[in-house]
């Protein structure tokens, strides 16, 4: 709970999962819940490289661990084989990255 967590890097963590709801290829995006998993998976990941703040790299590491399991893909692209870790990866090039000072 030391760990800061900038209220741009929030930001960015709410856009990474709203993003995953307006994907075409997923039926059910990840939720609130998964926004809150994501942040304190960011602060963890950031405590455990030493730092008492949170970067955007603490977010992109753990996102895909954090919110693939939370995506329910539509039936046409599961078939054709996409996955939910292209889904979140698709994502993260999609959304701006916070510049962090």
């Amino acid at each position: 709970e030391d760990v800061h967590l900038d209220d741009d890097i929030k930001k960015y963590i709410v856009n990474i999962v709203q993003k995953t709801r307006k994907n075409k290829d997923v039926e059910v995006g990840s939720s609130p819940r998964g926004s809150l998993a994501l942040m304190k998976l960011s602060m963890a990941n950031a405590a455990m490289r030493g730092r008492d703040y949170v970067v955007p790299d603490d977010v992109k590491f753990i996102t895909t661990e954090a919110l693939s399991h939370r995506l329910v893909l539509k039936p046409g692209p599961a078939i054709k084989g996409v996955e939910e870790e292209e889904v979140i990866a698709k994502t993260l090039k999609d959304v701006p990255v916070p510049k962090i000072e």
